[in-house]
């Protein structure tokens, strides 16, 4: 498909709108992961409202696209583009993190609709994604599985050992989005253990594999058009993002990755994406 400039404009705005939101779920004095939120909000705009086969009328429908949020920590952005498609209450979504709340700070498939895997225990999402994929191919189903992982998580063997499983299965419809933002919970990534270089790793895993700027919705755009052709599977996109993107004082540091805002940070967190249109 080829997006015109009316159409990328709106993705783009969409992404604003889904940063200023998060924002506004989160909060003043709470702790919560800003950093890795903010820098997935483009590739999930590019998933939801481009790419999947995802609606408020089908996403019950045994046929429908799956996303699976790998990097549990991260479900905040999905609580908040489920809620602008209709599938959960926006004004519900405000109650995340309190006792009986459905919103919680990491997915929970049985009580929060639109989730699709319980996930935050790092390096096990793409084990479901593959478990599903077999799941829908016994069933007849044709359709995509989509996930996002952190780049942190690639420090787990798990993750190796369902990277090895996708094409021994000729799992062609899943495709894995790395987001490559370069900072985990205590410093940097590589600092911690390398993960470089990811796609020529995928490669030699059997994957096909391209990186593109994970913060520019019309690269994810064309990187995701790829996966309509079942041939080209399994696919990884390595996404290289800025933690904490779209807020300056938030972006390239580990600092707030867990972290409650004060109202004078969240109050330029705000200005700073209304100027930003």
């Amino acid at each position: 498909m080829t997006l015109d400039s009316a159409a990328l404009e709106a993705l783009r705005n969409r992404a604003i709108e889904v940063r200023k939101q998060l924002l506004t779920v989160f909060s003043v004095g709470k702790t919560h992961h800003f950093g890795g939120c903010l820098s997935v909000v483009d590739i999930m705009v590019a998933l939801y409202f481009y790419r999947m086969n995802y609606t408020a009328a089908n996403w019950q429908d045994p046929s429908r696209d799956r996303f699976i949020m790998s990097k549990g920590h991260a479900v905040p952005v999905q609580y908040v583009v489920l809620g602008m498609l209709g599938i959960v209450d926006p004004e519900e979504i405000k109650t995340i993190k309190r006792l009986g709340s459905k919103f919680q700070g990491h997915p929970d498939m049985r009580k929060t609709p639109g989730i699709e895997a319980p996930t935050g225990s790092l390096g096990q999402g793409l084990s479901f994604a593959n478990g599903t994929a077999l799941a829908c191919r016994h069933d007849g189903i044709v359709n995509s599985i989509f996930l996002v992982v952190g780049d942190g998580e690639l420090q787990e063997g798990q993750f190796w050992e369902a990277a090895m499983t996708t094409p021994q299965y000729g799992l062609k419809n899943v495709c894995v989005i790395v987001d490559r933002n370069c900072f985990q919970s205590q410093g940097c990534v590589d600092d911690m253990m390398n993960v470089e270089p990811i796609d020529d790793k995928l490669r030699s895993f059997g994957w096909n594999a391209e990186r593109v700027d994970g913060n520019d919705v019309e690269q994810l755009c064309a990187a995701l058009d790829k996966t309509r052709d079942r041939a080209f599977g399994p696919f990884a996109i390595v996404a290289d993002t800025i933690k904490g993107k779209g807020v300056s004082f938030l972006e390239n540091t580990y600092k707030y990755h867990n972290y409650k805002l004060s109202k004078e940070e969240f109050d330029m967190a705000m200005e700073e994406l209304e100027a930003s249109r």
